[in-house]
């Protein structure tokens, strides 16, 4: 985010020069800090090292279970005749390939960052996410036009004991996912635990189905009727997820943020007279970044270091903004070489 200004320093860069006596002279309190801030670094980063591998853990034996019960659903729905278990089937395909995305994304987001991707692969889980999208809008149309074929045709009748007991051992198989997925929170992982969830609810309701068509063989319709509510469910998951991505790349303001309010809180540190430029957006998920400038008053200019922490730190206790680019002027700075204005 430049508009022609050098920047005082980055997200996670002390000034060497603010509040000292030139470029390059560090005071005893300076490299106290900074090899806090080091220190602080290095336990942050083990500290995600290991949580990135027991997500990687978790999204793995998610993606193993579901892979499983869904060749046992599938075969279920086959030999017993029941579309609405084959529908559950395609249902946990869309959700093997949602973890397999999440995955994939998390093992990317691992991946440190270089000289022309900067951000690293973070924006892998989004990309991984269109692909689902895809796949979701694919499965739910094919799900209702062979719904609508059963209507009109009910076909064979359903060998109602087999479904039952596939429901319920989907049904299980989807709580277990459910509990290992809980704990995530990358967008891909929570797309897919949206998909368990709703496919927890499709065993629950095929399950219900297979009983009360075993009390009333005459309502077979109920079969194809909840192959369209699953295909429903599969829409509605699409498009949230589709609402999700357009506000990651149009680099939206998070949903859960108020930029005017941050503008304002930040205007409140002391020195601080006014906040412009100021641009929030998501890098992925779990990854706020937040660029502003901040005019300062006059007796204030030698004070950059100060504010820059107390700003900082501000953004990060109340809203979870941790990548943060902020630039120091003062109110008579012209900019002059601005190549546009907000």
């Amino acid at each position: 985010m430049s508009h022609g200004h050098p920047h005082v320093h980055g997200a996670h860069e002390p000034s060497a020069t603010a509040g000292t006596g030139g470029a390059g002279h560090w005071s005893g309190e300076q490299q106290g800090a900074c090899g806090l801030h080091h220190a602080e670094h290095e336990r942050a980063h083990q500290h995600g090292a290991h949580g990135a591998g027991a997500s990687l853990r978790r999204l793995g034996i998610s993606l193993v279970l579901t892979a499983a019960f869904m060749v046992a659903e599938a075969v279920g729905g086959w030999l017993s005749g029941s579309l609405a278990l084959v529908s559950d089937a395609g249902h946990m395909l869309t959700d093997a390939g949602a973890l397999g995305l999440a995955l994939v994304a998390a093992w990317l987001s691992t991946r440190p960052a270089d000289d022309k991707r900067t951000f690293g692969y973070r924006r892998a889980e989004v990309l991984g996410a269109q692909l689902n999208v895809g796949a979701l809008v694919v499965l739910s149309v094919w799900i209702a036009w062979e719904a609508v074929q059963r209507l009109r045709d009910p076909g064979p009748p359903i060998r109602l004991e087999l479904m039952a007991f596939v429901a319920g051992i989907g049904l299980a198989a989807n709580l277990a996912i459910l509990w290992f997925l809980h704990g995530e929170h990358s967008l891909n992982a929570r797309s897919a635990f949206l998909h368990v969830l709703s496919d927890t609810i499709s065993s629950v309701a095929i399950l219900a189905g297979a009983v009360v068509m075993g009390i009333r063989p005459d309502l077979r319709w109920i079969d194809p009727v909840l192959s369209l509510a699953i295909a429903l469910l599969i829409l509605w998951g699409a498009v949230r997820l589709i609402l999700e991505i357009t506000d990651i790349l149009m680099e939206s303001v998070p949903a859960h943020l108020d930029a005017g309010a941050i503008g304002s809180q930040m205007e409140c540190c002391p020195g601080v007279v006014a906040v412009h430029d100021l641009h929030i957006w998501t890098i992925s998920s779990g990854m706020l970044s937040l660029s502003a400038h901040l005019v300062v008053e006059p007796g204030s200019v030698g004070r950059n270091d100060e504010i820059l922490t107390a700003v900082k730190r501000d953004l990060r206790r109340r809203y979870g903004i941790d990548h943060t680019t902020l630039q120091i002027e003062s109110a008579e700075y012209a900019h002059v070489d601005d190549v546009h204005r907000h």
